[in-house]
């Protein structure tokens, strides 16, 4: 695979002096990826009550919440500053604000930058330094591991640059107890392998966009039956991992039976895919998003499960 050329950002968008000060708002607001960061936030605060085996304060996890927003908000808007030419070329990227010009290059980057400084100045002056420097190295992970070498380089960009998106976990369990435990290693290692399965059935909807840049995600250089064989392998050892917390002593019966069952549906899903992707099944017929959409209904109810189990043992 190979690079594409570089796209001037902006040159669908109009001059400094027509774009809308609320539009503006809006589009510094698209630049952090508040849909995803919502997934991130479900991952943050459950911990916080596991690790509280309670009701953690809620200033500290207000504190956190914003933190963890910004940090992430500073990640994704550098991650369009640098994918910009790509994203200019991709039609579900396409409407992106440095893609149309509602934000310039160099607003985006100090608006990446600014983010990131201020949300390691407010974890570790309002939280704890170590959820400061757990926030940090999540964000460089993200822009310079993930983002600069290995998405346009790798087939396994998303499997270790995922590791990114599981540092919420650590960083709520260090919010409430400036520490680390092997219950916040556990839950950081089922978002690491639920970020793989959850990620490559979009990328199966969407891979003639990564193609046309160059972007090689598995589904882009592999068969729909290799990608749904990592899928199901992926998904059983994600589910196992999640099954750890209970003999470990963290958890009980509650969150032992939301994980069972919402494990059970998840493995139902995603050999239902491996079967028609091994019948050939292809377009709407391969069904491949009902996979993605439950893998973000299953970690919701996990970690609710996470948040709700300490009041039930």
């Amino acid at each position: 695979m190979t690079a594409v050329e570089s796209r001037p950002a902006g040159v669908l968008g109009a001059s400094t002096g027509k774009r809308p000060f609320g539009a503006r708002v809006k589009a510094f607001v698209a630049l952090t990826k508040p849909r995803i960061i919502e997934l991130l936030l479900i991952t943050t605060v459950p911990v916080m009550f596991l690790a509280e085996q309670g009701v953690p304060d809620l200033w500290l996890v207000l504190n956190t919440c914003l933190g963890g927003y910004l940090s992430a908000g500073g990640a994704n808007a550098l991650n369009m500053y640098i994918d910009r030419d790509i994203d200019a070329l991709m039609d579900r990227t396409s409407q992106r604000p440095l893609v149309t010009g509602m934000v310039s290059p160099r607003e985006g980057l100090v608006f990446g930058l600014t983010l990131a400084v201020v949300s390691t100045l407010w974890f570790g002056l309002l939280v704890n330094w170590l959820s400061a420097w757990l926030s940090l190295g999540a964000l460089l992970f993200y822009v310079v591991v993930y983002t600069m070498i290995l998405k346009r380089r790798t087939s396994q960009n998303i499997v270790w640059g995922g590791i990114a998106g599981c540092m919420p976990v650590l960083i709520g369990w260090s919010a409430v107890t400036d520490s680390m435990s092997w219950a916040a290693v556990v839950l950081f290692l089922v978002i690491f392998f639920w970020t793989p399965p959850h990620y490559w059935p979009l990328s199966m909807k969407v891979k003639e966009d990564y193609a046309r840049v160059g972007v090689p995600m598995l589904p882009v250089i592999a068969s729909n039956k290799v990608v749904a064989r990592q899928i199901v392998l992926y998904s059983w050892v994600m589910v196992a991992v999640s099954l750890l917390l209970t003999p470990l002593g963290y958890t009980g019966w509650f969150y032992t039976s939301v994980a069972l069952a919402t494990g059970g549906w998840w493995l139902w899903e995603a050999h239902a895919l491996q079967n028609r992707a091994k019948s050939g099944e292809t377009g709407g017929k391969l069904k491949e998003m009902r996979l993605f959409h439950w893998s973000i209904t299953y970690v919701s109810l996990l970690f609710v499960a996470v948040a709700v189990d300490p009041f039930l043992r």
